[in-house]
């Protein structure tokens, strides 16, 4: 099963990087390959969320659980539903002398077996790609 780890320093505390990890139903606004995240439930410290994802012309859609940590500032989330047979991972904020370092992790699969040795390779690049455009669509927003 590919997994991906990405982390980028940014110059903003991370008592300002978590609020933006949490509003994933603005993520479209400054994310390029999302179409669409809606809230389908919010709870204390979960959320149900539906994802469009247009990822080089394939769209991808699945609904997310994600877990909030608020006193560690720590996400989690796994796919409850959707087009991939595993999806999940987390959000990671660490703090740095002038900032923080954020870090967001891919654990996926993609469902196919007979293929998944020639796709897995291709798929983990692009995931990887879309991971670290994510966060520098954080970065960009946060350090403008």
């Amino acid at each position: 099963m590919p997994y991906v780890e990405v982390t980028l320093p940014i110059k903003a505390k991370p008592d300002e990087v978590y609020p933006i990890l949490k509003e994933m139903d603005k993520y479209p606004e400054f994310m390029d390959d999302l179409e669409s995240v809606e809230i389908i439930e919010r709870n204390a410290n979960t959320t149900q969320t539906r994802w469009v994802s247009n990822v080089d012309g394939r769209v991808i859609k699945w609904i997310e659980l994600d877990t909030f940590d608020d006193e560690n500032m720590h996400i989690t989330y796994r796919q409850i539903e959707g087009d991939l047979k595993k999806f999940e991972g987390e959000w990671i904020l660490t703090p740095l002398e002038n900032g923080t370092e954020i870090k967001l992790t891919v654990d996926f699969e993609f469902g196919i077996p007979m293929i998944a040795g020639l796709l897995n390779p291709i798929l983990k690049k692009k995931v990887r790609e879309n991971c670290m455009s994510m966060l520098q669509a954080i970065k960009n927003r946060l350090e403008k």
